[in-house]
């Protein structure tokens, strides 16, 4: 169950890393912290949930929302060993992403790992420096950097250089 937990952690945190592209080169595992409170595994239904005042924090990344759930699976490696992979983080309530560059808020965020896109609703606002920008639902691809806001009136507020 400790290996199994560690995964989780480990997986809760592929979210906190999604606002930045991922290196390709191979990097010493960076630290997660997580506190909720409280957890619950639902092995059954292979769902890791932290719910109440949810704060993780890896490295310079940071994520807060009421809750934040989970889903993984076990994959078969290449060697034959099993690894848990999360295949679905689900972050509701106040929730808030911030990296040394941006901080996105919202009602909700979801995250595919597998994919590397990110969704954020309801409220919506992505600011960055002097740049905010607000509408109801925000798309990033993280392999391409694309990031689009829509639904609603798409508001932005700019600084010239």
């Amino acid at each position: 169950m400790t290996t199994r937990l560690a995964a989780f952690f480990a997986a809760a945190f592929v979210l906190l890393s999604a606002t930045t592209p991922h290196a390709q080169t191979a990097q010493a595992p960076v630290p997660v912290d997580i506190s909720a409170n409280e957890m619950e595994i639902l092995d059954a239904e292979k769902k890791a949930i932290f719910k109440g005042a949810v704060d993780a924090t890896r490295g310079t990344t940071r994520l807060k929302s009421d809750t934040l759930t989970v889903t993984y699976a076990e994959v078969k490696q290449p060697d034959g060993s099993m690894k848990t992979d999360a295949t679905d983080l689900d972050a509701r309530g106040n929730v808030t992403i911030k990296t040394p560059r941006e901080t996105i808020t919202g009602d909700w965020a979801k995250f595919n790992p597998q994919t590397n896109k990110l969704v954020v609703g309801g409220a919506v606002k992505l600011v960055q420096g002097a740049t905010v920008l607000s509408g109801n639902e925000l798309r990033a691809d993280l392999n391409t950097d694309k990031i689009q806001m829509m639904g609603g009136r798409v508001k932005g507020s700019f600084l010239p250089d």
